[in-house]
This record gives C-alpha cells, sequence and structure tokens, in this order.
C-alpha cells in the first residue's frame, strides 16, 4: 500500500488526563493475522467518557496511552500474511467488533458465547488503540463485511449502540411477541432496543425525561398513550393504566430507575440494567424477593449479535438514528452527548 502514510492523528486517552488528547502516532501496519482498516467512520459514545476518567491500566497494559473508539467501521486497505486468501480481500468494507475475545477454546468467556467479557483478548478503543483515528489494525475476529445497503455510519453505531440494545433485548432479556416491554433511556441504545422490540412483535412503552426524545418516539410507531409523559413517574404511569409489564430494560442506570423499574414490573418479571451513570445502585432486597424478579445485567454483544444487527439495518427492519460529525471535533461531540445535547449517534468521519 504505497500510499499509506506512516503517521497520521489519533484521539488518546493519555493516563494522568481526563480530557482526550490528540496525538501524533504511526501508522500501524496490519498484524499477520489481522486487517489494516481505513476507518470511514466512528461512533461517539457515553463510554468515552468513563474511559477518559479512568486511571485503573489493564493488567497487561504497559503503555501511557491508547487512541479511543470503540465504534469503527472502514475499508480493508491491508492483510495480514496468515489470514486465509478467501477470508477478506482489500476494498472490504467492514464493521469492527471492538471486544471480539481471545477466541481460545480454553478461555471460559469465549467459549461461553461471552467474548465481550474475555480478558485476554483485544478491546479496541478501551485498551487497545481504536477508531479514532485514520487506520486502525486488528485481528480478522474482529471484522465482519458490511452487507449491501448498510452505510459506514451506520456500520459504526451498529458495533456498540445497536449491538448492545440487540443483545439485551434478544439475548439477556429474551423478549417474546407479544410480550410488554418498557424502555427506560431513549438515547442513542434505547431507540434501538425500541425497534428491536417492535420488530420481535412486543408491545412497547417508553420513558425519558426529555420531551424531545419522546416526540421522536413517536416517529417510530410508539403511539402516544404508550409514552411514560414528561414528569410522572414509571410507576404512576404504571398505576394509572393498570398495566403489566413483563420486562423493563434500562438503558440510563441511577437509582431513581432502578428503584422505579422494581416497583413498576410485575410479580415474576424481569429487569434488564444496561446503563451505567451510576456507579453503585442499591437493590430493595425484600421486594425484590417477594416480587420474584429476575435481576439481570447485559454488557455489549458477540459477533453474531452484530451481524443480525448489521441484517436488521440492511432489511430496514432497523433503522439507527446517527449523524455525521467530524473527527477533528471529537472533544465538543463528546461534552454535547454527556450533556445530553444529542438524540441520537454520532458517526465521526476522518478528514481527508
Amino acid at each position: 500500500m504505497a500510499s499509506r502514510p506512516s503517521t497520521m492523528h489519533a484521539w488518546q486517552k493519555v493516563f494522568g488526563s481526563s480530557e482526550p488528547v490528540r496525538n501524533q502516532v504511526p501508522v500501524p501496519a496490519a498484524p499477520p493475522d489481522g486487517l489494516l482498516v481505513k476507518i470511514h467512520a466512528a461512533g461517539v459514545c457515553h463510554s468515552d467518557v468513563a474511559l477518559l476518567k479512568q486511571e485503573n491500566r489493564a493488567p497487561a497494559f504497559k503503555g501511557n496511552a491508547y487512541t479511543l473508539g470503540h465504534e469503527g467501521c472502514g475499508e480493508v486497505v491491508e492483510i495480514g500474511s496468515s489470514v486465509p486468501a478467501d477470508a477478506f480481500k482489500v476494498g472490504d468494507m467492514v464493521a469492527i467488533l471492538s471486544v471480539a475475545g481471545c477466541g481460545a477454546s480454553s478461555c471460559g468467556e469465549c467459549s461461553r458465547d461471552l467474548a465481550q467479557i474475555c480478558r485476554a483478548g483485544e478491546k479496541y478503543g478501551i485498551t487497545h488503540d481504536g477508531a479514532y483515528a485514520p487506520y486502525i489494525a486488528i485481528k480478522t475476529r474482529a471484522a465482519t463485511k458490511l452487507p449491501d445497503g448498510v452505510t459506514p455510519e451506520q456500520g459504526a453505531v451498529a458495533t456498540d449502540a445497536c449491538m448492545t440494545a440487540f443483545h439485551a433485548v434478544v439475548g439477556t432479556a429474551q423478549v417474546k411477541r407479544d410480550e410488554t416491554v418498557l424502555i427506560v433511556g431513549i438515547g442513542g441504545l434505547g431507540f434501538n432496543a425500541l425497534q428491536v422490540a417492535q420488530w420481535i412483535g412486543a408491545k412497547v412503552f417508553v420513558a425519558d425525561k426529555r420531551q424531545k426524545v419522546l416526540e421522536e418516539a413517536r416517529k417510530f410507531g410508539v403511539p402516544e398513550e404508550d409514552i411514560v409523559p414528561v414528569g410522572e413517574t414509571v410507576q404512576e404511569f404504571v398505576k394509572r393504566k393498570d398495566l403489566v409489564i413483563d420486562t423493563i430494560i434500562d438503558f440510563v442506570g441511577v437509582q431513581e430507575t432502578f428503584t422505579a423499574s422494581q416497583e413498576a414490573v410485575r410479580f415474576g418479571g424481569k429487569l434488564v440494567q444496561v446503563g451505567l451513570l451510576a456507579p453503585h445502585i442499591t437493590v430493595n432486597n425484600f421486594l425484590s424477593v417477594r416480587k420474584h424478579l429476575s435481576i439481570l445485567c447485559s454488557y455489549g454483544g458477540t459477533m453474531e449479535d452484530l451481524k443480525q444487527c448489521l441484517e436488521l439495518i440492511s432489511k430496514a427492519k432497523l433503522r439507527p438514528q446517527v449523524v455525521n460529525g467530524s473527527l477533528d471535533g471529537f472533544p465538543q461531540v463528546l461534552e454535547d452527548l454527556h450533556a445530553g445535547k444529542v438524540k441520537s449517534r454520532i458517526a465521526l468521519v476522518p478528514n481527508a
């Protein structure tokens, strides 16, 4: 690849700083068992805020900085020497799964289809160099080809915002047709969860403190009567309408939403925690035991989840809300996202 530059600018987590730092770094080469991908789009996530604040290094991490960006999509520009000839070709567009695991049959997580919590594999944009740069080097197990009709921006946000929502609804909650589901927090993940639950055939209710996003939910087919009004608690809404809610999926993750979910879900119902805004949440043990609740936690997703999401997007069954931004403007985009000013997902595009 003669046109590949030797260096590039990357937004990095530098230990000792809670702000993103734009550094000039070498352009990597494809590993023998991997790919070099030219980034076309990289999604921005609330998790980037937490990563910037994180000062505890992973045990295997020896450096002082890594490139952020755990939602990447781009074009294969170089292929490692040991990659099978029929696996990928230069020019393929691929979505990048940041937590693809180590893939070892002896791995306690990967062998149980929980590669997203594998402690041995690469974590692109989390502990290993990610997609907030023009190029990224990855192992082939972290890449999947984009189906026809899926844009790079959609492919980028599918790797987290769509996949995490899909896994929560399908893998963890195991929502079934005609069940009732209440989604708390209609943001980048919540809108995707809403669409996945609708695709399954569930009856979906939504709650959020932002009127603008609730208005957006109506555009996705949620009737006015199925939206918790701003100013009314979930508990009050469920009681007033005499609802039976089978499952509540919380994409916020604070004490207020967790307590509300415990009180509002049916006896024998499920609570699925996805949001991470609060580091600690207290369980009402008496209430949860008496109601025989299943309290489940859902993190990330698998390569199979990602592939199913991309297929749904290609068939227009899942329409992730995504708008473009410039990679150069990452700090401001992240600030706006964290302040609740962004109702959808933003995919950053590297400058030419």
